[in-house]
């Protein structure tokens, strides 16, 4: 009886939104799709979802790849001895194009809208997303990528040299756009752009401050692209062209802990299991007496569960090593919510200066940068800089670049994979092989492309292979060669 009457109430209805000419086309539309993108929806998500991509590819990639943690136990291939393979990077790559995908969609809304921050924004992103892309591959597809609605499913793989000309001439065009009297519409997770005054300034100064991590990045090609040129031009006009000036500038991410702000590991004992800290990188602090020791590692423990300090195992030890006692491990706090997810400190843009002036490109002292690099990077923790802290001869300025990275790469601690691209262009810090590493002890240099565009676009896959010298990690990119 109930499904007499059922099937009668559906006829009753049908037979209603035809009489009002409507058809079932229009009754089984989705009203809450949202068919043209909004800007003010787009930002959030790719915001969230990319600094959580980066945190993920520090914890699961770079920590292993640059001595800060390892496998342990192991005697097997594992991603601490150089154990690399074509799927290595392919959650990198995928989560990549999907919201490369999504900032195009923010860029066009943008446009559409007359909204010059958001596009602005778009083109940031943009650059920020693609730079770390091909500084892990190499030549990867760009000019004809997210082009799915215009017919192109095989896009080519642009050449590296292009990619870093485009981004970089898209960022100066960014900094020309931005209104900074003019606030977002909607939500945003790094600098509050909605609500916040000082928001889209920041905006300027992440702008920029890229700029200068995308042109130290390909310093060496200094002539085949006005590298040098485009330096001075930044940092000799803060006026038109702003840079951090504090941490507060800084880009990063607060994880409440509250959905959906949620920390990009779901448990925290995950996080350390199966897991010693590397004693390359606690030795580095250790030496520096420095105050995030605690922040950072639990302590080892010997044989009957005392703890005996700060003591790391040594990235691929040698095979039947015999450990008798229990390495320390990273702090699980590093895990748990509230926390923040760096996706471009200060002490980062710091330390370029520091650079930059030790090589006289630019004017300003070498030590004031790398000391404003130093405190900065500790302060960012919560911790604070000791009154004699540089009086210590490990840290005392020296002008020596080996010097100035290795605090670099102390300070790029938890930030993607810029230590891994930093290790590459200058060969510091130097990592020490104890005897246990694949690739006859070598850093790999790039990532295998993964299968997907082995399958999915093989011509263009077999054209970019061909013009980079091969697909495999010791290949050498650009920037690099």
């Amino acid at each position: 009886m109930k499904k007499i009457l059922y099937i009668c109430s559906f006829l009753s209805l049908v037979g209603c939104a035809v009489s009002c000419d409507r058809s079932l086309d229009e009754i089984n539309k989705d009203t809450s799709r949202i068919n043209v993108p909004v800007a003010n929806t787009l930002l959030a998500p790719i915001q969230y979802n990319m600094a959580s991509v980066g945190y993920n590819r520090a914890n699961d990639f770079n920590f292993d790849i640059m001595q800060v943690s390892l496998d342990f136990p192991n005697e097997g291939n594992s991603l601490s001895r150089y154990y690399i393979t074509e799927n290595t990077g392919t959650g990198f790559w995928n989560n990549s194009y999907r919201w490369l995908k999504q900032v195009d969609d923010l860029k066009k809304a943008a446009i559409s809208e007359g909204d010059k921050n958001y596009q602005a924004i778009s083109m940031v992103l943009n650059a920020w997303i693609y730079s770390n892309l091909t500084d892990t591959y190499g030549d990867v597809p760009f000019s004809e990528a997210s082009q799915l609605d215009n017919g192109i499913s095989q896009p080519k793989f642009d050449r590296q040299k292009d990619i870093y000309v485009r981004l970089l001439d898209d960022l100066k065009a960014a900094n020309a756009l931005f209104i900074t009297t003019k606030p977002l519409t909607g939500a945003d997770l790094f600098y509050k752009a909605d609500t916040d005054n000082s928001g889209i300034a920041n905006w300027k100064k992440l702008c920029n401050s890229l700029s200068l991590r995308l042109l130290l990045r390909i310093l060496s090609r200094d002539g085949e692209v006005n590298v040098k040129e485009r330096i001075q031009e930044i940092v000799n006009n803060p006026t038109v062209y702003p840079i951090f000036q504090n941490n507060a500038d800084a880009t990063k991410l607060d994880i409440s802990g509250i959905s959906p702000l949620m920390p990009p590991i779901a448990r925290p004992q995950d996080f350390t299991t199966g897991r010693a800290a590397s004693d390359f990188f606690v030795q580095a602090l250790q030496k520096n007496n420095d105050p995030r020791i605690p922040m950072f590692f639990t302590q080892a423990k010997d044989l009957k569960n005392n703890n005996i300090g700060y003591v790391g195992a040594p990235s691929g030890y040698p095979f039947g090593t015999v450990f008798t006692f229990q390495p320390s491990n990273l702090n699980q706090n590093l895990a748990k919510a509230p926390l923040k997810i760096f996706v471009y400190p200060y002490a980062e843009l710091q330390f370029t200066l520091a650079e930059l002036a030790l090589k006289g490109i630019i004017q300003g002292s070498a030590k004031t940068f790398y000391e404003n690099g130093v405190k900065a990077s500790i302060e960012q923790w919560g911790a604070v800089v000791p009154a004699n802290y540089f009086d210590n001869q490990n840290v005392a300025y020296e002008a020596d670049l080996k010097k100035i990275i290795l605090q670099k790469y102390i300070a790029l601690f938890f930030v993607d994979q810029q230590q891994w691209f930093e290790k590459r262009r200058t060969g510091f810090p130097v990592l020490p092989n104890n005897g246990g590493l694949l690739n006859n002890g070598d850093l790999p240099q790039r990532l295998m492309y993964p299968p997907n565009p082995k399958v999915l676009n093989p011509t263009n896959y077999l054209a970019a292979v061909q013009q980079m010298g091969g697909d495999h990690i010791n290949v050498k990119m650009w920037w690099n060669k």
